[in-house]
């Protein structure tokens, strides 16, 4: 199957996410997007170098956003366990979230009704978008599922 696939018919395709990503660990690379929801970091390069006029879409996921991500995954916490994104929040699209979890391998987070999931494997990294009509833990555990079924295969 094949990264899009993944996206397209194992997220998106559950009827519990409306825009879903996968990237790598370190958010450096795309592997799978919606439509809308990232972009290469391709398009970033050609813009520094003037060869590119693409401005980020508000809906889409920026490269900061993605080193925030990886940055929160990589915070232990402060001397309670507190992690910062957990008192700051995160931005994911252009949209700012309250985190209501943030462990090693999973993040989540609302704004109003609307939420987040992301989880990271030994290789990737997926991000649900739920739109209001859907529950945290339904889109939750067609994320979590699909990275479980990752790492058994090795990613």
């Amino acid at each position: 199957m094949s990264w899009q696939a993944y996206v397209d018919d194992r997220l998106i395709g559950s009827q519990q996410l409306n825009k879903a990503a996968i990237f790598d660990v370190q958010g450096t690379s795309v592997w799978a997007a919606s439509p809308g929801f990232s972009r290469d970091r391709q398009d970033d390069l050609l813009a520094a170098i003037g060869h590119g006029s693409r401005a980020a879409d508000s809906h889409e996921v920026t490269p900061d956003e993605l080193k925030s991500i990886v940055a929160a995954f990589n915070d232990k916490g402060d001397k309670n366990g507190v992690k910062k994104v957990q008192s700051e929040g995160i931005h994911v699209a252009g949209e700012r979230y309250v985190v209501l979890k943030a462990e090693d391998r999973s993040l989540y987070g609302k704004k109003g009704k609307e939420g987040i999931v992301i989880v990271k494997t030994t290789q990737a990294m997926l991000i649900g978008h739920h739109p209001d009509n859907v529950q945290t833990p339904n889109a939750a555990t067609v994320v979590e599922q699909l990275a479980d079924y990752l790492v058994s295969v090795g990613y």
